[in-house]
C-alpha cells in the first residue's frame, strides 16, 4: 500500500538510526506518511549516501547497526507511519577491496572464485584490470610493498590479496605479476577496464543480479527485514544498468508480494511512459519536477536569455547540439571500454573494411558506429523485446549524422532484434542510459547555461518552462495512469535544490535587467570559461548567501565535469586555481556584493512566491509526494555533496510548534510559511485521502488569469498558485480577476489560513491576500 506521502532521510555517521528515532515525533507531528531512507546495507566507511553497499548481507555498521535498525523500525511502527527503504542492486563498493568480502574472493581466487560470475567481468580480457595507481604507472608500480606475512599486497593505503600459491620468493612486482587482477594507472581505466562499473565510476562494480543465485545473495538480508514486516516500500536504485530490468523488477515484485509499495528510479524523457510489463507503482518523479517547476517560468524570457547565453560565451547551440556532442565524448574517453567491449560482439559485415570516408581500419569503424548509435538514443534505453521505436530512432539519427557507417549501424540494428535478449543487446541497452547520463546530466548540463533552473535530471532544457495547457495535461495522465507514482522536487541527486530552482525562476520575467546585470559582473570577475561564468553567477543568486568555500567547492565540481577546460581526467592545475579563488575574491569585492545583495532582495519575494507554488502543486497534486529532508522550509542547496548538508531539526521543531498554535507566519526568509503550506498539505493527505481523487483544472477567470494556476483533486478540494509574480505586480495585481470554485457553492474554507473563502467564485486578490497560494476544503 502507497503512504500519503513520504519524507527523505539521507542516513550516514553524521544521522544515524538513533539520530533518526528522535526524529520520528517531527515526523509524525509534520503529517508525513512514511520515512523513507536511503541506503542501510554496509557501506565504504564515511560515506554520505550508502550507494556504495560493500556488504549486503548486513546492515550499516557505521549508522547504527542492526540494534539500532530495529529500534528505529519500532519508533516508526509506534507512530504508525511506514517505512520505505532505498535499494542498490546494479552494483556494489569496490573503492577499498578489504572491505568487500565478494570481490577481496574475486581478486584472491580469480575465476575460480565463488563470487566470480557475481560480477560482470570480461575474463577473456585476462587479468582483472584495478585502475588506482599514479599515473606514471612504472613509477608506481615501484611503490609496492608486501605485508609480513606476504599474504597482501599493498600500494599506499591500497591493499590487495596475494592468490593462494603465489606468495612465495620475488619482490612486490614479480608477485604482482602472479595475480588474478592487474594494477594500473587511473588513466587506463576509461578505456581498458575489464569489469562493468557504475557509469564510469570504477570503484562502483556492477553484479549480475539477473541471475537467480546473485539476486538470493543481494536481497536476503533485505527481504528478511520485508518479511519481518519492517519495510512497506522499496525504491530501486538505477535499474536502467540492469540487464534486464523488467526482470528484475518482476522478481522483486513477487519476493516483496503484491501489497508492498515498489517505484523504480527511472528517469524518463518527455512523453514517455513506464513498460507496461514493469509491475511497480511507478518512478521516483523526476517526470513531475520537470512539470512543477516548470509552469513557474516564463517562456517570454527565452529570447534575451538565449541571445545574451550565445552573445557571452561566443557559441550559438541549441540544448540538443549541446547534449550531442556531451554524450559523443563520454563515448569516446570516459566509456570508451563498454564502447569497445560492445564492438567486440558486433557481426561486422563483409562489405564494412574502408572508404573513401572513413580510411580507418574496420575495428575502428565498428567503434565509432557503436558510440553514434548510443548517441541517437531519444531516452535512456530501450527495453527489448518490447517496444523497439527508441532502438529505431538511434539507428536513424546515427544513419543521419554518419552515413559512412551505415553498413555497421544496419548490421547492428538487424543482430539487436534478432536475438534481444543476446550479449550484443543488452550490453547496448545498459551503457546507452549510461552515455546520456554522463553525456547530458553530467556534462551537457553543466555546459549549457543559459537558464540553469531547467538543467535538472529528467529535464529538459530545451524546452524553456512548461505551459499551464501542459502541467494540467500530465498531471491529469498521471492520476489515470500511474496514481501511486513519487512526485519530488528535490533528491540527493537534484542538480540544485527546489528553491534555487524557484529563485532563478524569477530571471525569466526581467529577463534584461538579469542580462545587463551578467555582463558587467562577469567583465569585472571573469572566470577561465565563459559558460561557467553563466553558471556561476546564476549559482551566486540563486543560492545566496553562500559561503565562499561551498561555491568553491561547486565551481570545482562543474568545471571538472563540463570539461571544457579542466576535467577530473585531465585536471589543468592553473585553470583549477583560478576557480577555486574566483568566489573569495568576488565575496570580497564590497561593491560587487552589495549590488548582489540588491538584485537577490529584488529577487527573493517572488522567488519565495514561486517556491510555495511549487510545494503546494506538488503535495497537493496526482502520485505520493516526498520530501527531501530540510526542504519544509526555504532550502537553496546545490548539487552533491552540497545538498546532504546537516538539516537543522530543532528549527523545525520550534517553528512547527509555533504554527501549531496558531500562528501565521509572513512570507519570509525564515521560511516558516514553506513549512505551513507542507504540514497542512501532508497532514490532510494523511488523515483526509478520499480527498486527493481524480484531477482536473480550474481556470481562472479575468485579466490575471494566466498568472493563476490551480486544479480541483475532487469535488471538495481546489489547490491554487500564484505564478510570473513579477508580471502579476507589474500589470498592477489581480485586479477583478475569479477563480470558479467545482460545484457553485459556497461552503469552502482555507485551510492555510483557517478563514473561510468568500463565495463560490472568490476574488483572487482576497482569497490569496495572506499567501501566493491556498488550499482550499470543503467539509466531510
Amino acid at each position: 500500500m502507497a503512504p500519503s506521502s513520504t519524507y527523505r532521510l539521507q542516513f550516514s555517521r553524521d544521522l544515524t538510526f538513533t539520530d533518526a528515532v528522535e526524529l520520528v515525533p517531527y515526523l509524525n507531528t509534520l503529517g508525513v506518511g512514511a520515512l523513507y531512507a536511503s541506503p542501510l546495507l554496509e557501506s565504504g566507511a564515511g560515506s554520505n549516501h550508502g550507494y556504495d553497499v560493500v556488504d549486503p548481507t548486513r546492515v550499516s555498521a557505521e549508522r547504527g547497526g542492526e540494534e539500532g535498525r530495529k529500534a528505529l523500525v519500532a519508533a516508526v511502527r509506534e507512530a504508525e507511519l511506514g517505512f520505505v527503504l532505498d535499494i542498490v542492486p546494479n552494483h556494489v563498493g569496490v573503492e577499498v577491496a578489504k572491505a568487500n568480502p565478494w570481490w577481496w574472493d574475486v581478486l584472491e581466487h580469480g575465476r575460480g572464485s565463488r563470487w566470480a560470475g557475481h560480477f560482470d567481468i570480461d575474463w577473456d580480457a585476462g587479468p582483472v584490470l584495478l585502475p588506482i595507481l599514479d599515473a606514471d604507472e612504472e613509477k608506481a608500480l615501484g611503490e609496492l610493498s608486501l605485508s609480513e606475512d606476504r599474504t597482501e599486497l599493498r600500494y599506499y593505503e591500497h591493499a590487495f590479496p596475494v592468490a593462494p600459491g603465489t606468495e612465495g620468493a620475488g619482490t612486490p612486482q614479480e608477485v604482482h605479476e602472479r595475480q588474478h587482477y592487474r594494477l594500473c594507472s587511473w588513466k587506463r581505466g576509461a578505456a581498458e577496464l575489464t569489469y562493468r562499473r557504475f557509469f564510469d565510476v570504477s570503484t562502483l562494480a556492477a553484479v549480475r543480479v539477473e541471475l537467480p543465485e546473485v539476486f538470493a545473495d543481494a536481497h536476503r538480508e533485505i527481504l528478511r527485514w520485508v518479511e519481518a514486516g519492517d519495510v512497506d516500500g522499496i525504491r530501486v536504485d538505477h535499474p536502467d544498468g540492469l540487464s534486464d530490468p523488467g526482470g528484475y523488477l518482476r522478481r522483486l515484485r513477487a519476493a516483496i508480494g503484491p501489497e508492498r509499495w515498489l517505484l523504480a528510479e527511472k528517469i524518463l524523457g518527455v512523453g514517455e511512459d513506464l513498460p507496461v510489463s514493469w509491475p511497480i507503482d511507478g518512478t521516483t518523479g523526476y517526470e513531475a519536477l520537470r512539470e512543477v517547476c516548470g509552469v513557474f517560468v516564463d517562456p517570454d524570457g527565452a529570447g534575451l536569455i538565449t541571445q545574451f547565453a550565445a552573445e557571452h560565451t561566443g557559441v550559438k547551440e541549441s540544448s540538443h547540439a549541446a547534449e550531442r556532442r556531451g554524450r559523443r565524448e563520454v563515448a569516446d574517453t570516459i566509456l570508451a571500454a563498454e564502447v569497445r567491449r560492445i564492438a567486440a560482439l558486433v557481426p561486422v559485415p563483409e562489405a564494412a573494411p574502408s572508404t573513401d570516408e572513413d580510411p580507418g581500419p574496420a575495428a575502428d569503424r565498428v567503434r565509432e558506429a557503436v558510440a553514434e548509435f548510443l548517441c541517437g538514443f531519444p531516452v535512456y534505453r530501450s527495453y527489448l523485446p518490447e517496444g523497439r521505436e527508441s532502438l529505431d530512432t538511434a539507428v536513424a539519427v546515427a544513419r543521419a549524422n554518419r552515413p559512412d557507417l551505415a553498413d555497421v549501424l544496419v548490421a547492428l540494428h538487424a543482430a539487436m532484434l534478432a536475438d534481444p535478449e543476446g550479449a550484443l543487446a543488452t550490453r547496448v541497452q545498459q551503457t546507452s542510459g549510461m552515455v546520456m547520463a554522463k553525456g547530458v546530466e553530467d556534462t551537457a548540463f553543466y555546459r549549457y547555461n543559459r537558464f540553469v533552473a531547467l538543467n535538472e535530471v529528467g529535464g529538459d532544457p530545451g524546452r524553456f518552462g512548461v505551459s499551464p495547457a501542459e502541467f494540467h495535461t500530465a498531471l491529469a495522465r498521471r492520476e489515470a495512469s500511474v496514481p501511486r507514482t513519487m512526485t519530488t522536487l528535490s533528491t540527493h541527486d537534484t542538480k540544485r535544490s527546489e528553491d534555487v530552482r524557484a529563485r532563478l525562476a524569477v530571471l525569466a520575467e526581467i529577463p534584461r535587467e538579469w542580462t545587463d546585470l551578467v555582463r558587467d559582473w562577469a567583465a569585472r570577475h571573469p572566470l577561465p570559461d565563459p559558460s561557467l561564468d553563466l553558471l556561476a553567477w546564476q549559482s551566486l543568486v540563486g543560492a545566496w548567501p553562500i559561503s565562499a568555500e561551498r561555491l568553491s567547492s561547486y565551481l570545482g565540481k562543474a568545471s571538472k565535469e563540463a570539461k571544457l577546460v579542466t576535467s577530473h581526467v585531465e585536471a589543468v592545475p592553473e585553470v583549477d586555481e583560478a576557480i577555486a579563488a574566483w568566489p573569495k575574491q568576488v565575496l570580497a569585492d564590497a561593491e560587487l556584493v552589495s549590488e548582489v545583495e540588491r538584485f537577490v532582495s529584488r529577487i527573493a519575494e517572488p522567488g519565495w512566491t514561486n517556491s510555495l507554488g511549487q510545494k503546494l502543486l506538488q503535495l497537493a497534486g496526482p502520485g505520493v509526494p516526498d520530501v527531501y529532508q530540510g526542504t519544509e522550509l526555504f532550502e537553496y542547496s546545490l548539487v552533491d555533496p552540497d545538498n546532504r548538508r546537516p538539516v537543522d531539526f530543532a528549527a523545525r521543531r520550534a517553528l512547527l510548534a509555533r504554527l501549531d498554535e496558531g500562528w501565521l507566519p509572513e512570507v519570509d526568509a525564515e521560511g516558516a510559511a514553506k513549512l505551513l503550506v507542507t504540514a497542512s498539505a501532508v497532514r490532510l493527505r494523511r488523515y483526509r485521502p478520499e480527498l486527493f481523487t481524480g484531477y482536473r483544472a480550474v481556470p481562472a477567470q479575468g485579466p490575471a488569469a494566466e498568472h493563476a494556476v490551480a486544479f480541483a483533486r475532487s469535488d471538495s478540494l481546489v489547490a491554487v498558485a500564484t505564478r510570473l509574480p513579477v508580471g502579476l505586480a507589474a500589470r498592477g495585481g489581480w485586479e477583478d480577476t475569479v477563480l470558479p470554485l467545482p460545484g457553485g457553492t459556497t461552503d469552502w474554507h482555507d485551510i492555510l489560513t483557517d478563514a473561510p473563502v468568500d463565495g463560490a467564485a472568490p476574488r483572487l486578490e482576497r482569497l490569496l491576500a495572506r499567501y501566493p497560494v491556498a488550499l482550499l476544503v470543503r467539509p466531510a
